[in-house]
């Protein structure tokens, strides 16, 4: 599949960082008044507000049992999805040893040196995969405090073969072959998730579920390093995700992502009925922070539209339905702004 990358090199910025003289932020990171209300005038939500969803026990289904748990737990996920678009998953039965050995990989990934990466591992203007980022499309446009790497997870057929070659022998192990079977894990657990929001939602022929069949998954890994000057810049800028389930993964215990509860939506698959929330992350002045975020789309050769189970007289569609690969096209040719082009979907 083609997208629509940047056409722009963007700097490193853990470079700019390390510099020891770096005491104001370069004017290409600064976000003006106009470009961060979104980000003042909205309230965060508190750690302690966030849904909890237990992941164990949507599994007990098929145990009598434990059929009351089950449903509370269901309800707690259906609610989860329809007011807050967001929630934290516990007990997903991803193996710590897993976690730990992904997260060894991705700090031994950005303690390469920089020039190494710059060399092997940089993304050149119109490449989507390895360092840099693809949501800048301009040079004019303000640039987030974070250094990213992009990767196509899945399918196989669809990440940059020249890529892992490029990474020292170790890193190779350590990170390429660990990272392989984690987004594998996180597939089946999102895939687990999309059942069970059926479930909820009373679609019986799974309409849903086989969209994501073979469905395209990315990996995002996210460096964001000290800032002088925290309040001038925006880690990421507050956005919506265009994918089905994004999975997020703090490596650190450092704060910084951040979730607007009433901001804007897009809820398309589902008609209204679930949210997709605005988020962000911020920085500070003395931590670095660092995560991974995968994201899982439909597949390549699906519509994206409203579910036409859910669609009646009484809740008419409200959003176009598309292809797979426009609608991904779209999201990779869009700016942070906080939302997504919901209006190229409304009917």
């Amino acid at each position: 599949m083609d997208f629509e990358c940047s056409k722009v090199l963007v700097p490193c910025l853990q470079e700019l960082a390390e510099d020891p003289n770096l005491v104001t932020v370069p004017q290409r990171y600064i976000r003006y008044d106009d470009e961060t209300q979104i980000q003042t005038n909205s309230s965060v939500i508190s750690s302690d507000e966030i849904p909890v969803i237990n992941f164990q026990n949507l599994l007990l289904m098929s145990e009598s049992d434990n059929s009351e748990l089950y449903e509370s737990e269901l309800n707690k996920l259906h609610l989860a999805c329809k007011d807050w678009g967001f929630f934290q998953l516990v007990n997903h039965g991803v193996s710590n040893c897993l976690v730990e050995k992904i997260k060894e990989g991705v700090e031994e990934l950005y303690k390469l040196p920089i020039e190494e990466k710059r060399k092997k591992l940089w993304r050149n203007p119109g490449e989507k995969e390895g360092f840099g980022d693809s949501g800048v499309l301009s040079d004019e446009q303000v640039l987030d405090w974070n250094d990213e790497f992009f990767l196509f997870t899945l399918p196989v057929a669809l990440r940059n073969p020249h890529l892992f070659p490029n990474l020292p022998l170790p890193l190779r192990f350590s990170f390429f072959f660990t990272s392989s079977f984690f987004v594998l894990e996180l597939a089946k657990l999102a895939m687990m998730l999309i059942s069970q929001m059926e479930k909820i939602l009373g679609i019986k022929s799974k309409e849903i579920s086989k969209l994501f069949e073979d469905g395209i998954q990315g990996m995002c890994l996210h460096y964001y390093p000290p800032c002088p000057q925290p309040d001038q810049v925006s880690g990421l800028a507050p956005h919506s995700d265009a994918a089905a389930i994004t999975i997020l993964y703090q490596l650190n215990q450092v704060d910084g992502f951040q979730v607007n509860k009433d901001g804007m939506w897009i809820p398309i698959i589902t008609n209204g009925i679930y949210l997709s929330n605005i988020h962000r992350a911020v920085v500070n002045s003395a931590k670095e922070r660092m995560s991974i975020v995968t994201f899982l789309n439909a597949n390549e050769d699906c519509d994206i539209g409203p579910i036409q189970s859910l669609v009646t007289q009484q809740n008419p569609a409200l959003y176009k339905t598309m292809t797979s690969k426009e609608y991904i096209k779209l999201m990779f040719s869009r700016e942070y702004n906080g939302k997504f082009h919901i209006d190229l979907f409304k009917l």
